[in-house]
Parts: C-alpha cells; sequence; structure tokens
C-alpha cells in the first residue's frame, strides 16, 4: 500500500507497452527535479523506478508505448478507466514507433523469417497508437519525449493550470536559435517545415536534417488542428533536391510512419514508385 500521508497527493502510473523504455528513462532523467516531482505526487506505479506498483485509480497516467498484442489492446481499456488523466508519451504511444513499420508488411512472414516457433509468437499485425483504443487527454510527442516538456506539463496539471503544447514546425525553432537553413545551405531533406516543435532543433543545430521525431505539426497557415502541408514539401524534395520517388517515402516513413499526415504523403509516392 501507498504511504498514507502520499494519499493526499495526486497519484501518478508510468505504464509501459510495446516501446524500448527511452521515454521512462527520460523520465528518470529529470534526476533532481525528479526527486522534488516526488514530494508534490504519489508515484504510485513506475516499475522502470520501484519494486512498489501500487494498485489504480491514478490521477495522472503516462503511457509510454504502443498496442501490439491483444492482450495490450485489452490491457490499456483499464488504464483508461483507472486514470483521471491519461498521457501519451513518445512516438510509440502516440504514432505507433517505428515499429509501425510492420503495418506494410506480412507479420506472419516476419514472424517465420526471425524465430523459430513462430507459433509461440501472439502479436497483432499493425501497431497503433494508444488514441487509437481509449481517449488520450494529452499527447507528448518525440523520441524520446523532451524531459523539460514533461515536466512542465506535470507542474501545470499538479497546479491547475491550462495546459499549452505548441504544435508549430521546427522551422520556428531554428529560428530562435539562429541556426542556418540545412535544407537551404546544404541541399538536405529536412522534415523541419513539417515536424512538430519540441526537441529544440537538435539536428539542424548539429548541421544535419530534421528526420520528424517529434510528428507531424499542425499547418499554422491553414489553422490550428489541421495537417502540415506534406505534399509541397514532398515536392520540393523530388523535383528541388532530386530525391527519386522512393528516398522521398522514405522520408516520410520513419519513426512517426504511421501517422496520418506522414502515412499519407508516403502512400503517394510508393504509389509513383
Amino acid at each position: 500500500m501507498s504511504n498514507p500521508e502520499l494519499r493526499q497527493r495526486p497519484r501518478l502510473a508510468v505504464i509501459k507497452f510495446a516501446s524500448c523504455d527511452g521515454c521512462q528513462l527520460s523520465i528518470l532523467n529529470l534526476e533532481d527535479d525528479l526527486l522534488a516531482l516526488g514530494q508534490a505526487l504519489d508515484i504510485a506505479y513506475f516499475p522502470e523506478a520501484s519494486s512498489a506498483m501500487n494498485a489504480g485509480p491514478y490521477d495522472i497516467a503516462l503511457v509510454e508505448g504502443s498496442i501490439t498484442t491483444a492482450e495490450d489492446a485489452h490491457r490499456i481499456l483499464n488504464v483508461r478507466q483507472q486514470a483521471k488523466v491519461l498521457i501519451t508519451i513518445g512516438a510509440c504511444a502516440t504514432a505507433g514507433g517505428i515499429q509501425a513499420l510492420r503495418n506494410w508488411g506480412d507479420i506472419e512472414a516476419f514472424k517465420q523469417a526471425v524465430y523459430p516457433r513462430p507459433d509461440y509468437i501472439q502479436s497483432l499485425s499493425t501497431s497503433t497508437p494508444i488514441s487509437e483504443h481509449v481517449h488520450v487527454d494529452f499527447e507528448l510527442w518525440g523520441c524520446p519525449i523532451e524531459k523539460g516538456q514533461l515536466l512542465r506539463v506535470i507542474t501545470d496539471l499538479v497546479g491547475g493550470v491550462q495546459l499549452h503544447l505548441p504544435a508549430d514546425s521546427v522551422c520556428l525553432e531554428c529560428k530562435r536559435r539562429g541556426n542556418v537553413c540545412v535544407m537551404v545551405a546544404k541541399g538536405m531533406p529536412c522534415l523541419g517545415p513539417v515536424t512538430r516543435i519540441g526537441c529544440g532543433a537538435i539536428c539542424p543545430a548539429m548541421g544535419r536534417d530534421c528526420y520528424g521525431c517529434f510528428g507531424p505539426s499542425e499547418g499554422a497557415r491553414k489553422g490550428p488542428g489541421l495537417p502540415p502541408n506534406t505534399a509541397s514539401l514532398a515536392r520540393h524534395f523530388h523535383e528541388g533536391l532530386q530525391l527519386i520517388p522512393v528516398e522521398v517515402l522514405r522520408r516520410f516513413r520513419g519513426i512517426n510512419g504511421a501517422v496520418d499526415p506522414f502515412r499519407n504523403e508516403s502512400t503517394v509516392w510508393e504509389n509513383k514508385g
């Protein structure tokens, strides 16, 4: 049982589905800030950090990972029932993750090629984000998440502050950092114009192109909540940067390739190939 003195504090659970645990490690990397959170929250369930795993209900549930088995598809329903606020963290939970590449393949053929006893493997043919199974209150994108953004979200929730999760493009962060545009200056096929803000433009700051690990941005010129203009960027990759169709496809079919704007664009270029 949880310490009775902590029961008055908001109860936090960190729950894992199919993932690499990188986003949970980002939580642990909060270090001293995590200790401070431990004073404000009852961290009731976090197997990555503690063997003390307490049952719900929870005030906040952070969910990492995608749904890849029938068992997990059932388990997420119970998590949703136990959580007052459910926040998905990372590309696996928000978009299906890199494992969603299976969505374009033959899962049975994969099992036959990899496992000596494929009949032991119970797996769905797709990897899907949490939002395809239950209502999600907030989404934190990234592979992995940015720990500072997570800290702000949790402190705002505990403090009763209305959350604001920006969805502008990485180009805005490049401007703020004074980065030279790698697409203009170096001819690199950068996904920054259609990728969600949040990473701090790490890759362009190091002189390389963004590969979209924070998922699709929202089309600022079209209005909030609308998809980015992937068609225009893909056309520039092909006509301006001379990428062949399969190379354009691969730019969009990566860590967040299964989320609608990127998936739809990659399908267009698959048909052209």
